[in-house]
């Protein structure tokens, strides 16, 4: 039966009202960091429930878990989600995106921001702040001071960045180290489900190996390269935005280079182990 002409309207009228409400209030631009930071807690909140629901049905070994591991699997899906997102969004601002090119000439690049870039902080300022509260709400079972102190230094400097827009293109390539959450999380769900002697989980290792070597090593020195050609132009942020650019990076930088030595040692301790299992089962071992 065809909508009446009334109804027609009033659902126009409707979405009229949505479409100012949406560009005057939730995204104008002195409101975009508050609506992207609540976006961001309310997608990690939808993110967990899916992931919650989804391995109900479909993970066999999820309800044989224990409440607190279920609770963890909920919660690194929804940092699997939010390192997507954020790495996907950093790649495109640091490699593609004209906003931080050195071709434009609207000013210092570490001024430049955008309602997009804006907004794309702001929802992972949401998700730290999410991961916190489950952090602190069960602590110390999804993690101890070191996360407290990690999610806090991160959500700090990406909020910073956010409001002041000072050092947005730095803040993006830290960002990019996000690439390996998806798979440090993989290691975790195989170990949990009993698959940690299987072939998915050694190509898991060595996917870590390689993502951590170019967004964790490769990718920082890059990034200190960059600094050291427009230094004339870091040397203008606020102080607190020099010490980020500084200070934080390189307390990362060491950070990782230890992770990476912990890590080769880690498969090649792995790769031993399959490589003695093939021997004792292959034909004429004992020969």
């Amino acid at each position: 039966m065809a909508m009446s002409r009334k109804t027609l309207i009033t659902i126009k009228s409707y979405q009229n009202q949505a479409q100012f409400l949406l560009k005057n209030y939730l995204f104008a631009d002195s409101c975009i960091p508050y609506t992207s930071i609540l976006g961001g807690i309310l997608l990690c909140k939808v993110i967990y429930d899916l992931t919650q629901l989804v391995s109900t049905f479909y993970v066999k070994s999820y309800n044989g878990l224990t409440k607190i591991q279920r609770i963890e699997w909920n919660n690194r899906g929804m940092s699997t989600i939010h390192a997507i997102f954020i790495t996907a969004m950093s790649v495109y601002f640091v490699f593609w995106s004209d906003l931080f090119s050195d071709q434009q000439l609207t000013g210092a690049v570490t001024f430049r921001r955008s309602p997009l870039s804006i907004f794309s902080l702001g929802v992972s300022v949401g998700y730290f702040l999410a991961d916190l509260g489950m952090i602190f709400w069960l602590y110390p079972s999804l993690g101890g001071m070191e996360y407290v102190i990690h999610h806090s230094l991160s959500g700090v400097a990406v909020a910073y960045s956010m409001f002041s827009g000072e050092g947005q293109l730095y803040t993006f390539m830290i960002l990019i180290s996000e690439i390996t959450t998806p798979e440090i999380n993989m290691r975790w769900f195989l170990d949990t489900a009993g698959m940690k002697r299987s072939i998915l989980y050694l190509i898991n290792g060595v996917l870590i190996l390689f993502a951590w070597l170019a967004a964790r090593i490769v990718l920082f020195g890059y990034m200190f390269y960059h600094v050291y050609l427009h230094y004339d132009q870091v040397i203008q942020l606020h102080p607190f935005g020099y010490f980020l650019v500084f200070v934080v990076p390189s307390g990362l930088a060491i950070m990782n280079l230890i992770w990476f030595g912990k890590i080769l040692r880690g498969l090649k301790k792995t790769l031993a182990k399959k490589q003695g299992v093939q021997r004792a089962i292959s034909p004429g071992h004992d020969a």
